[in-house]
C-alpha cells in the first residue's frame, strides 16, 4: 500500500490543533486507500504549541514532531518536515484551518494518475480585500516576471512525489519560496481547485514584514527583473543625459543661452543619487544573499523530536 506523508507546519497554532486532528481523522486518516505519515513541525511557537502537540502524541503514537529551535519560517519549516518524511508522496497543509483538510484525498488520486506535482490552487479567499490584494498582485507578479507556470491564484497546498521530495531536500537554499522551487524543477503537474476559508480560531501570524520579505525573496531568487531593471535605467538615464548635454552645448554656441538653474541643477542630483541608492540596495540584497549561502549554516535547526523511535 504507498505512503502518503502529511506535513503540517505549526506556529502559534495551540488552539487549532485538537480541532485539526479531528478534521484530519475524519477525512483522511481514516482513508483506507493509502498508509499515512502525520509530521507536525513547531516553528519556533512562543505559546503552548508544543505542549498541545505532545499532548497528542500521547494519545496517537503514529504522530511524529519536530521542534525547530527558533522561527526558521513556515517554507523552512516545511523542509524539515520534507527532510523526515518516509512517503511515497508527501503533501502540506496549513494549521489553521482555511484549506479543508479533503483536498488532501483529492490530490492524492491526482497522484496516482501519474502526476508527480498536485497544487491545491485557491480559486477564491474568504479574507478581506487588502489580504486579497496583496495576493493577487504577488502571484501575477511572479507568474508574469519570475516563474510562467505560477497558477493565477497561487498555492500554499501541494502534494508530491518522493522524487521531488528528494530534490528539495538536496537543494539547501535559503531565502526562497519552498513552493517557487516546486515550479521551478519543471514536473508535470495538476492543480485542484478549493476556495480558501476565513480563519476562525487564533490570530494570523503572516505579517506585513513577512508577506514583503517573501516577495523580495521571491523575485531575487527566480527572476532577472531586479538586474535588467538596474541596467534598463542605467541607459535610459545615459541616452537623456547626453541628449540634454548636446541640448546644452549647441543652445550655448547658437544662441548664446548661458546654463542656469541652481534649484534645477540640485532636482537632478538629488534625484539622480536616489536612483543610484535603489540600486545599491538592490545590489545590496544579493550580495547578503550569497553572503548567507557562502556561510554554509544549516537551513534548520532542530532542538528536539518525537515519535521517531527508528531514528
Amino acid at each position: 500500500m504507498q505512503k502518503l506523508s502529511i506535513v503540517i507546519p505549526i506556529y502559534f497554532n495551540e488552539q487549532n490543533i485538537p480541532f485539526l486532528y479531528e478534521k484530519l481523522q475524519h477525512e483522511i486518516l481514516s482513508n483506507p486507500k493509502y498508509e499515512h505519515e502525520l509530521i507536525f513541525v513547531d516553528d519556533g511557537s512562543g505559546d503552548n504549541s508544543y505542549k498541545e502537540l505532545l499532548k497528542l502524541q500521547n494519545q496517537h503514537k503514529q504522530i511524529k514532531i519536530i521542534k525547530l529551535s527558533r522561527n526558521f519560517g513556515s517554507h523552512t519549516a516545511i523542509l524539515a518536515g520534507l527532510t523526515y518524511a518516509t512517503g511515497d508522496c508527501a503533501t502540506v497543509i496549513s494549521a489553521d484551518l482555511q484549506d479543508p483538510p479533503e483536498i488532501i484525498n483529492r490530490m492524492f488520486e491526482k497522484w496516482q494518475e501519474g502526476n508527480k506535482v498536485v497544487l491545491a490552487v485557491r480559486e477564491d479567499r474568504e479574507e478581506s480585500f487588502t489580504q486579497k490584494l496583496f495576493s493577487n498582485t504577488y502571484y501575477k507578479m511572479m507568474r508574469k516576471y519570475a516563474l510562467p507556470n505560477m497558477p493565477e491564484g497561487g498555492f500554499d497546498c501541494f502534494l508530491i512525489d518522493r522524487k521531488i521530495v528528494d530534490i528539495l531536500k538536496s537543494i539547501e537554499e535559503k531565502n526562497t519560496t519552498l513552493m517557487g522551487q516546486i515550479l521551478w524543477a519543471g514536473f508535470k503537474t495538476e492543480k485542484i481547485y478549493y476556495i480558501r476559508k476565513e480563519r476562525e480560531i487564533g490570530k494570523s501570524r503572516w505579517t506585513l514584514a513577512k508577506k514583503v520579505k517573501l516577495f523580495i525573496d521571491s523575485f531575487l531568487a527566480f527572476s532577472y527583473v531586479p538586474i535588467r531593471f538596474m541596467s534598463l535605467i542605467g541607459i535610459i538615464f545615459s541616452i537623456l543625459s547626453f541628449l540634454a548635454g548636446v541640448y546644452l552645448v549647441v543652445n550655448k554656441c547658437l544662441n548664446g543661452v548661458s546654463v542656469q538653474g541652481w534649484t534645477s541643477l540640485m532636482v537632478v542630483f538629488l534625484f539622480v543619487a536616489g536612483i543610484q541608492m535603489i540600486m545599491m540596495g538592490i545590489i545590496g540584497e544579493y550580495l547578503w544573499r550569497n553572503m548567507d549561502e557562502s556561510r554554509k549554516r544549516p537551513v534548520f535547526i532542530i532542538e528536539e523530536k518525537a515519535g521517531f523511535d527508528n531514528e
